[in-house]
């Protein structure tokens, strides 16, 4: 074999001319990625600013609509929204006394019918041997003769009627039936006339409401303007907008204090018994599962009679305990697992061989890592309370009237959804919208903060 040596002028330098391509994504914390991603959830996002804006609601709007939820407008009694504000100025009552002068007209109006007064006279009719029976109802008559409210039986030889029984500004049907000697109804001696009547205001109620000065000569037949109210008014003419507003307020406050405090009785009660494990874990999960089986509604009437809270007032601390002494067993089998799964880890074990104390690992390690898990608990839970408390006012046992909270706004409405069904519907819709936008965001949050979601991505 020969040896060749080669000289230094043999080799040739080569140009690098491969690109070095950067990350093209930035680095991103655990929390700017959940952002990201619940930014991406378009009906998580919406029921975020569904959430703000509720809550924009609650505590601001009193600042705007500044009416008192307790004040009642008796000209404007179970109003619905957008409902004629207009009243006309007419004298003050007096006393109505017939004459025969006013026979011979037929069943009519004595005078256009107003919120004051409805003035009915009739000719007297030979069959009816036993006087008149006179009806009041809010619908037409129809065969089933379901005449309405009976308002007065008059003599043979009363044939008129004044009606001040609760008038209010729409139309109303009223009906005379003739009765004979053993005070049955003769359905075929039947006579109905239907009226509009207009809301009208006397003198002295102007002046007390300061539409009309005391020394101003009134001029009868002028049109005023009563106050507004956008959602109309309950059946005691109190402002619909200012009490969904105040009972926002407790709504609230029970869907957000309790679940706060429950879960974090929950979180620290299943770290506990994630971080100790063994024998403890065991039986602190079996006073859980005991917790779970007490009847809720039963602890609610106890805890009502321990706080002598008796029928018709508010049990908001009954409820509030009861929630946050029998709701947190739920957490805490979540945060159990989370803390089994964790402490197995090995930056944990790492920690340990460092020296560091049970107090650093659960506070600064396992808890931190299952913030996510707690947030889409303490999310879900939010409707949840308001739901419950919703339906414990609904049943007479939470907050008591006159304190507003939609539950109870509820139980006044259902009365009376049948003639004015917005008392009814607003409160409903707004427990129902709360409790559908706080589950969307759980939703939403849940997907966001779950690292596995991540990987399939």
């Amino acid at each position: 074999m020969t040896d060749q040596s080669l000289a230094p002028d043999a080799f040739k330098r080569i140009e690098q001319t491969a690109q070095i391509h950067g990350i093209s994504r930035p680095s991103l914390s655990y929390w700017q990625d959940a952002w990201i991603r619940l930014k991406a959830n378009r009906r998580a996002l919406y029921s975020l600013y569904l959430v703000v804006g509720l809550l924009l609601f609650t505590f601001l709007g009193p600042l705007i609509w500044q009416i008192d939820p307790s004040v009642q407008d008796v000209d404007q009694i179970s109003q619905p929204p957008f409902a004629s504000r207009t009243v006309q100025l007419v004298p003050e009552y007096q006393p109505w006394y017939p004459s025969d002068e006013l026979s011979g007209t037929g069943l009519n109006f004595v005078a256009p019918p107003t919120t004051q007064y409805v003035r009915l006279t009739w000719d007297k009719n030979p069959a009816a041997t036993g006087g008149y029976r006179v009806y009041r109802n809010l619908f037409p008559i129809g065969v089933e003769r379901a005449y309405g409210l009976p308002l007065k039986e008059t003599g043979v030889a009363e044939n008129f009627f004044e009606d001040r029984l609760d008038l209010k500004p729409r139309n109303y049907f009223y009906s005379i039936v003739a009765l004979d000697d053993d005070g049955n109804e003769l359905h075929d001696q039947v006579e109905t006339i239907e009226g509009e009547v207009i809301r009208v205001m006397a003198p002295r109620e102007a002046i007390s409401r300061g539409m009309l000065d005391a020394d101003e000569a009134p001029v009868f037949g002028t049109q005023y303007t009563l106050p507004l109210h956008p959602l109309g008014t309950d059946y005691l003419g109190r402002d619909m907008l200012a009490r969904l507003m105040h009972g926002a307020r407790v709504s609230l406050f029970i869907g957000f204090f309790a679940p706060f405090i429950f879960v974090l009785v929950g979180v620290a009660y299943g770290s506990v018994a994630g971080f100790l494990g063994g024998m403890t874990d065991q039986a602190l999960m079996r006073f859980a599962d005991f917790v779970v089986a007490l009847p809720f509604l039963l602890f609610m009437i106890l805890f009502k009679v321990v706080f002598a809270i008796g029928p018709g007032e508010s049990g908001i601390m009954p409820m509030l305990l009861a929630m946050v002494l029998l709701l947190w067993p739920a957490t805490a089998r979540l945060v159990r697992g989370q803390i089994l799964q964790i402490r197995e880890e090995g930056y944990i074990s790492a920690s340990r061989l460092l020296g560091a104390k049970t107090n650093y690992l659960v506070l600064r390690h396992m808890i931190p890592n299952t913030m996510g898990v707690i947030l889409v608990t303490i999310t879900f839970a939010v409707p949840s309370a308001i739901f419950t408390e919703a339906f414990l006012s609904f049943i007479g046992m939470g907050v008591a009237p006159p304190t507003p909270s939609w539950g109870s706004m509820c139980n006044e409405g259902i009365k009376t959804m049948l003639t004015t069904p917005h008392e009814l519907i607003f409160p409903a819709l707004l427990i129902s919208v709360t409790v559908l936008a706080f589950n969307l965001l759980g939703d939403g949050l849940r997907d966001a903060l779950d690292a596995r979601m991540r990987n399939r991505e």
